[in-house]
């Protein structure tokens, strides 16, 4: 490959190629969960972030791990703790006493792709911490803000069943995140193939020897992101995600619904479903497609309800089912 090869944007069929490989390649280190590396691929084209609920040994870890093997950005993990700081996040100010001055030491947050995990272990002031960074793309220390990395992207674990000593998100920082994805226990088949897969000897902390290599660059993701820019969302399909986020506000069972900016998360996950799936326009069924992971962990269901057992999902369910699909 010459110099030139190397420098020049990629264009967006060769993003899109990039894009496939991503996910092909992905898969040589987890089986199943197909739906949610496409929703790590979407929040990639979104410059959103994403939020991995799913009980413990279902291969969340495993998911962005090989995701960032995938990728050929800097990416980072943080293990948070009762006891981690908002400074052990985002960086802090360290005393040089050859020099007798202060200088700022990068936190782990100054990357590409950030693994938060079990994000709802930390409490409240460093869950915080990650705020600035997730909406504005900087991070402020002693006054003075300091530019992220471009691509940025959060994705955060958490385990759903087991509530002692956690801190359950709050809504203004679930709202930060574009996706919320369940991440459920394996089927037969693929629960079958994973025990082959390391009876072969597959070691999951080895992902190089798995075969994994970089075959998206941060160039295919900014081509890809151009791409999606130009995909043609109608009058109609517009109007249907409005009306998709106002029945939320209007549910019996929802004492808060999703805000405009759930609208405009739901409107750019649909644009990139449908350069993902080759077309330039977005259909009412892109909408329906992702309508409920963008916007579950953006309601908050009225306490009687939760006693009935009303979930998020339920009520998602039976609002795409009642909002008129246009034709």
């Amino acid at each position: 490959m010459t110099q030139t090869d190397i420098t020049r944007t990629p264009t967006a069929e060769e993003a899109g190629a990039a894009f496939g490989a991503l996910r092909v390649e992905i898969g040589k280190a987890v089986v199943g969960n197909d739906s949610a590396v496409m929703y790590l691929v979407l929040a990639l084209l979104c410059r959103g972030h994403v939020l991995l609920e799913g009980v413990p040994g279902v291969a969340k870890t495993l998911l962005v791990r090989a995701l960032a093997a995938a990728l050929d950005l800097e990416h980072a993990r943080v293990q948070f703790t009762p006891d981690l700081m908002p400074g052990d996040v985002t960086g802090s100010q360290i005393y040089d006493p050859h020099s007798a001055e202060f200088t700022f030491r990068k936190g782990p947050v100054f990357t590409n792709l950030l693994l938060a995990d079990e994000i709802n272990r930390t409490p409240p002031k460093t869950q915080s911490a990650l705020l600035e960074s997730m909406e504005e793309r900087q991070v402020s220390v002693d006054g003075q803000p300091r530019a992220l990395p471009d691509p940025f992207v959060v994705i955060a674990t958490q385990n759903p069943i087991e509530q002692e000593g956690t801190y359950p998100l709050p809504e203004a920082q679930l709202d930060r995140f574009l996706f919320k994805v369940d991440i459920r226990l394996p089927d037969r088949d693929d629960e079958f193939r994973i025990l082959q897969r390391h009876a072969a000897g597959f070691d999951p902390r080895d992902l190089a020897a798995a075969g994994l290599r970089a075959v998206a660059t941060p160039a295919h993701i900014t081509a890809g992101r151009a791409a999606v820019a130009q995909v043609a969302i109608s009058p109609e399909v517009l109007a249907y995600t409005v009306d998709i986020c106002r029945a939320t506000r209007s549910s019996p069972a929802v004492q808060h619904g999703a805000s405009t900016r759930g609208a405009t998360a739901l409107m750019a996950a649909s644009r990139a479903l449908a350069w993902l799936n080759g077309r330039g326009f977005v259909t009412p069924d892109d909408v329906k497609f992702v309508a409920t992971t963008v916007l579950r962990h953006r309601l908050h269901l009225k306490p009687e309800a939760e006693l009935d057992g009303v979930t998020t999902e339920g009520v998602m369910s039976s609002l795409l089912l009642a909002v008129p699909v246009p034709v």
